[in-house]
């Protein structure tokens, strides 16, 4: 019996080996050497500090600063551990909020959103990726359109002239991957960092 189940027993060792050990340090060695930034997360520093990443979004709620998509992410409510509360951009709970078309709190949440997005950037077609949630909660990206759609609001927050926010704006659009993959995009953690660049020089 030990005659047959010894090679069995090799090969859950020698495959655990290959496929938990030998094949992840590879990976990750190649990754590193190869693409540093992107296996160590994408990370974005200011000052020698990192401020974020690339990847994931971050919750901007002042005037002086472009707004993100909306996030639609929750966490533990820390009063009540059965229920959970808003937690925009929480990394730890990447989701959408899987609300259907016909929902009355996705109804609610969007009309809200608008009322917001005009009290902030006028009149005018509201943007869809700026009252609506992405798939994970957590996109750091919005369209050309819905950036420059706050161009006026950040200016006069600021105290800069329209036009150079705009020229910012428009030299932060990301183009799709070989000019076919995705849509034109803007990060909004590198157009705020830029946006602060801006304001002291």
């Amino acid at each position: 019996m030990l005659q047959h189940m010894r090679p069995a027993i090799v090969l859950i060792v020698l495959f655990s080996a290959l496929t938990g050990l030998v094949y992840p340090l590879a990976v990750t060695g190649i990754a590193q050497i190869a693409l540093p930034r992107q296996a160590n997360g994408s990370l974005i520093e200011k000052d020698g500090a990192v401020v974020g990443s690339a990847l994931i979004g971050q919750n901007f709620k002042t005037d002086r600063y472009f707004h993100p998509r909306p996030s639609a992410t929750t966490d533990t409510d820390p009063n009540d551990a059965t229920k959970t509360i808003d937690a925009p951009y929480n990394a730890a709970n990447s989701t959408g909020s899987n609300l259907g078309p016909t929902s009355q709190k996705l109804v609610d949440r969007v009309k809200a959103g608008v009322e917001v997005w005009r009290a902030m950037a006028g009149p005018g077609p509201v943007p869809a990726d700026a009252v609506t949630t992405s798939a994970s909660g957590l996109d750091p990206d919005v369209s050309p359109q819905a950036a420059l759609a706050q161009v006026a609001s950040v200016a006069k927050a600021r105290g800069l002239d329209e036009g150079q926010v705009r020229l910012l704006v428009e030299a932060s659009v990301e183009k799709p991957f070989l000019g076919l993959i995705g849509e034109p995009r803007i990060n909004i953690l590198r157009l705020n960092l830029a946006l602060d660049q801006l304001k002291s020089s």
